[in-house]
């Protein structure tokens, strides 16, 4: 049978585009759907429009630090309109570079949304047009979720629309514990908007080291924001003045804006799956092998979408492995162990591998060393900001299995440190290397001592 493309990607995300650019070049015929914009989550709403909100709010904080290094700034205001203003041109200019680098690479781009007819054939909207695909390259990314608890939430707002406001409001109450909310609450905090986290567990960042977790948690009170753990609401009420919160802890709140920042899932209900026979879990994410292929052998999925590690770098190298796989003749997969993340909250938090609590339960026996100390660059400012920086280390061998950083430019140092823990260095590999001084990574190879619990230390 004779396709009209030799490959459609549904969705002009990174991973999406990465595949459909080096399809492309290989020399298929490779069609790409997109409902909204080329870019996807990562530059639409999602990681760059929010790191330039991160920047906008340290260079707000930076004004009170700029005074213990003689600068004097006085009657400093924040425009958030000409911010956004500056924002949006900047996204506007990199969704044109995806959508550019598709046709140079010799890919149709359709402005529309494509949903599954058959296996085979998938159908355009608005246009109502249909379409053919030997093979077909599923890339949606998802969507942020609302609670199905408690009344009230189609009064919230989600990260999608965060980047949408022209103004910001006075108070602002955020929900969950996540990164997106850690990173908001920090961002809307520094811009001068009074804010609060409500998060149902005990300390925000589930699912990082506890240290990280608690580090991340206390700096948010130290810099202004209102933490109420253990509660979640219950019901939202419309107000005269903007929003009434009840909490499962019997707590009100009151905020002009609400934001849901409660978790992603995978954006496939409306894309037929049904009828390609394409199997999904619970949550919606689409169940793919280490290939990336779905149970119908002609159809793949790649990024979010898949529910494996959200993240845009690890969208792209799938994206990259599946296009080198099926189109460049060159049988590759994606190593989805020891991917470094950030949380770009203030301060930062970079990890790599292993917790302490997932390691000790993987290899029963680690070495842990640890540092907790002001940063140099706070010393002349009176901030009381503490970096932390945690080693995790397989006691058999001496292989360091985890490296946690919350502290000033700790995505940038953590980039590095992955390359020697992804090549498996060793706990002697990070003593024998030379110090850069003076700098907040030397601190990662003068470590010497094991840390001891409290209890243990006091015993020996």
């Amino acid at each position: 049978m004779a396709y009209d493309f030799d490959l459609f990607v549904i969705g002009a995300g990174s991973g999406g585009v990465r595949a459909a650019r080096l399809a492309a070049l290989s020399g298929a015929k490779v069609g790409v759907a997109e409902a909204y914009r080329p870019g996807g989550t990562c530059v639409i709403r999602g990681c760059v429009p929010k790191k330039y909100m991160v920047y906008a709010s340290e260079y707000g904080r930076s004004l009170e630090a700029m005074k213990g290094y003689g600068w004097r700034v006085e009657g400093a205001t924040h425009d958030h309109r000409a911010f956004m203003e500056n924002l949006h041109r900047e996204i506007d200019r990199l969704s044109g570079i995806y959508a550019r680098n598709l046709k140079n690479a010799g890919a149709k781009l359709f402005d529309e949304r494509a949903e599954f007819v058959d296996p085979h054939t998938l159908k355009l909207s608005p246009s109502g047009q249909t379409v053919t695909a030997e093979k077909i390259l599923i890339a949606v990314g998802g969507t942020p979720s609302l609670p199905e608890e408690g009344e009230g939430w189609e009064h919230a707002i989600t990260s999608d629309d965060i980047f949408l406001m022209e103004d910001l409001p006075e108070k602002v109450v955020i929900v969950g514990g996540g990164y997106i909310a850690v990173e908001f609450a920090g961002i809307l905090s520094g811009l001068g908007v009074e804010t609060c986290l409500v998060y149902r567990q005990k300390t925000v960042l589930r699912g990082f080291d506890d240290d990280v977790r608690t580090h991340v948690h206390e700096e948010l009170k130290r810099k202004g924001v209102k933490v109420v753990t253990n509660a979640v609401p219950t019901n939202i009420e419309k107000t005269d003045s903007g929003l009434k919160l009840t909490l499962s802890n019997g707590e009100h709140l009151e905020c002009a804006t609400l934001m849901a920042a409660t978790g992603r899932t995978p954006a496939t209900k409306q894309l037929g799956l049904d009828k390609a026979g394409v199997e999904t879990k619970a949550d919606g994410a689409v169940k793919v092998d280490e290939y990336s292929r779905t149970n119908v052998p002609h159809i793949f999925a790649v990024g979010d979408v898949t529910d494996r590690i959200a993240l845009t770098p690890v969208a792209i190298r799938e994206g990259q492995a599946f296009a080198q796989t099926e189109f460049m003749d060159m049988d590759t997969t994606f190593d989805h162990e020891l991917v470094p993340h950030a949380v770009f909250c203030q301060p930062p938090a970079g990890v790599v591998g292993l917790s302490e609590a997932d390691a000790r339960e993987k290899y029963r026996k680690v070495d842990i060393y640890k540092a907790n100390f002001r940063p140099m660059k706070d010393m002349l400012t009176g901030d009381e900001e503490r970096v932390l920086m945690k080693i995790v280390v397989r006691a058999e061998d001496n292989v360091v299995v985890g490296v946690h950083i919350v502290g000033p430019d700790a995505a940038e140092i953590i980039q590095g440190v992955a390359i020697a823990v992804k090549m498996g260095a060793t706990k002697a590999d990070f003593d024998r290397t030379c110090a850069l001084h003076p700098s907040l990574a030397e601190e990662l190879v003068t470590m010497r001592e094991k840390w001891k619990p409290p209890e243990l230390a006091s015993a020996s």
